[in-house]
């Protein structure tokens, strides 16, 4: 079964300057690639986002062209430094971003293009708030469709306040770390074959109808 995954990048680094979340996706590539599922990325900082809430904000919004790849994936996984103890402020606006997928749902039954897609999410940094960053970003992936499954979250903030970040430190050694990706990688890319197999039948139209009438 052929399978890919997606990462966003939502370091404030763009592509030439060094980004310990780039690194820290790397590593999660390698197993990726030895469960025979194909990567990409994507540095969010190097294209020109417009803030909204729609699909496409205009005036040169690269937003469209990566929520095509996002359509495209079978896996999403969010990767994303702390800075002041939360997600980065591209994070944020992405996930804002994202409530234009809503707009895409098909007629058939009302279900979004992320239905049958599974996500994580990968923090790291040299602070506190990494639990804060993952709590946010999976509610706004599973409102926005996507499937959580069990322990798709992995992070390395190393201890209490500030000191070395990932690749200084090297995180790719921290067994924790190294758990919970390991955790992750499986679990996203298990849950993935499932859907493929069994996907959603729920028809968001029909119960969305059952909504109004109970609420008369």
């Amino acid at each position: 079964m052929s399978l890919n995954a997606l990462f966003l990048n939502c370091s404030l680094k763009k592509s030439d300057e060094t980004s310990n979340t780039e690194v820290f996706i790397a590593h999660a590539e390698k197993i990726f690639r030895e469960l025979e599922v194909e990567t990409d990325k994507i540095r969010l900082a190097d294209y020109n986002i417009r803030f909204g809430t729609s699909n496409d904000e205009g005036d040169g919004d690269a937003w469209p062209q990566i929520l095509e790849k996002i359509y495209a994936c079978d896996i999403l996984i969010i990767t994303t430094p702390v800075w002041r103890g939360d997600r980065s402020s591209i994070a944020k606006m992405i996930a804002e971003r994202m409530d234009g997928i809503w707009e895409d749902a098909n007629d058939e039954n009302g279900q979004y293009p992320t239905y049958n897609k599974v996500a994580g999410v990968m923090v790291d940094g040299n602070e506190d708030g990494a639990k804060r960053a993952i709590t946010a970003a999976l509610f706004d992936l599973n409102e926005h469709g996507f499937t959580i499954p069990v322990n798709a979250f992995s992070y390395y903030v190393g201890k209490a306040g500030p000191g070395p970040s990932y690749i200084e430190a090297e995180g790719d050694k921290h067994e924790f770390t190294n758990r919970t990706l390991l955790f992750m990688v499986h679990n996203l890319v298990g849950c993935a074959k499932m859907l493929k197999e069994n996907p959603y039948k729920t028809d968001l139209h029909a119960l969305s109808k059952r909504a109004e009438k109970m609420s008369e």
